[in-house]
């Protein structure tokens, strides 16, 4: 029957407590039998996967696993598939943008999630979150791909992430550290199926705060989009996301605040993500980038992730009667003189800016595995 709003409670109850038991069990086999060599070497060999490789090539636990991971989600149609492609037509780049800032940052607002990106290894530790950051955006620049979910690409780099999380389930098995009680598991179903709801709905909801018009049909393709994307991440079909806007907003505006809640984790991934992005806008735009991110998450959230408040955050909502475009930002980053408008909202402008900007984060997406750095130290703790 699926998620509804009378079962979703009960239901992501019983999936916080579950793992991924077949990819789980392929990544113990594949450490403990020493098939591949660690953590590190695992997610490499996962990085060189690709779409009609000869399965043959991998250690035999892994090639059947990929041959029975590549099944499409039960219910998948063409119509679907097209649904997803008009989406992606029209905001692409918008919505990349949005994924990779604001609602990255949601999933910092789920305490259970932050405290497990926190603490494995700094690969989103003291060391920085670029590679992570990068990681993610890369999955949701992927998505748009010209004909990503016909070819197998997406499938496959969606299965690599699948692959990730059971590590980290691994990782935190071994340190006997997790507190299963108070946790559930580490990379839970629930987490997993709240993190497509995060990157859709809303996603779908700050563009609309953003003055960026989506169509129904185009909400219901990047619906369809996320539920194909959960899953390829191991989702069982009883808790993948549905498929219909109307009924998946219903949902997240039920559980959100069930589910978001500030945490010293989140303020310091929060933290470290604004700090990376700096490095990708000149110090005025990055202030206008903020108050854009603010506002697309709202006050209420965004205070709970500790997102910097600043002058130029009154520049993120419809100017109200009598009020003027801060000068600073209508003269200095939108080109030309302070606007003087009742209703007017700016950040058609900021949108436009940010996703020139995210344009960098997202050619470190493509070039950051080029390295050969650990991507994960092999036990916990930051440093902090």
């Amino acid at each position: 029957m699926g998620l509804t709003t009378a079962t979703i409670a009960a239901e992501l109850e019983a999936a916080n407590k579950a793992g991924d038991p077949k990819a789980d069990q392929l990544v113990a086999d594949l450490i403990d039998n020493k098939e591949i060599d660690g953590v590190n070497a695992l997610f490499r060999t996962i990085g060189t996967l690709k779409p009609g490789q000869d399965l043959s090539e991998l250690p035999p636990r892994l090639g059947e696993f990929l041959k029975e991971a590549a099944a499409a989600p039960p219910d998948w149609s063409e119509a679907d598939v097209k649904a997803a492609e008009s989406f992606f037509a029209h905001h692409h780049g918008e919505a990349t943008m949005l994924q990779g800032t604001a609602g990255l940052i949601g999933t910092y607002l789920s305490p259970a999630g932050a405290f497990t990106l926190r603490s494995t290894g700094r690969l989103g530790g003291v060391e920085g979150p670029g590679r992570r950051l990068s990681q993610s955006s890369r999955l949701f620049l992927d998505m748009g791909n010209m004909n990503a979910m016909r070819d197998g690409t997406l499938a496959a780099n969606v299965t690599k992430v699948r692959l990730v999380h059971a590590s980290v389930r691994q990782l935190h098995k071994k340190s006997g550290e997790w507190d299963y009680a108070k946790w559930g598991e580490p990379v839970s179903q629930k987490y997993v199926t709240g993190a497509a709801f995060v990157f859709s709905t809303q996603i779908v909801q700050a563009m609309d705060r953003l003055g960026i018009d989506v169509s129904k049909d185009d909400a219901k393709g990047f619906m369809c989009a996320w539920h194909y994307v959960n899953h390829y991440l191991g989702t069982p079909e009883k808790w993948l996301m549905p498929k219909d806007p109307d009924q998946v907003e219903a949902l997240w505006n039920q559980e959100r605040d069930n589910e978001w809640k500030k945490t010293d984790d989140g303020v310091f991934m929060t933290k470290q993500a604004v700090d990376f992005y700096k490095k990708f806008y000149p110090p005025g735009v990055h202030d206008a980038f903020i108050a854009m991110v603010r506002h697309a998450l709202t006050d209420k959230y965004a205070d709970m992730a500790g997102l910097p408040k600043s002058v130029l955050d009154a520049a993120a909502k419809p100017i109200a009667a009598g009020h003027d475009l801060i000068s600073g930002v209508g003269g200095g980053l939108l080109g030309g003189g302070a606007k003087k408008a009742v209703g007017v909202n700016p950040y058609k402008e900021i949108v436009g800016i940010a996703s020139k900007g995210f344009n960098e984060v997202q050619k470190f997406a493509v070039t950051h595995d080029q390295d050969n750095q650990p991507q994960m130290h092999q036990e916990l703790h930051d440093n902090r």
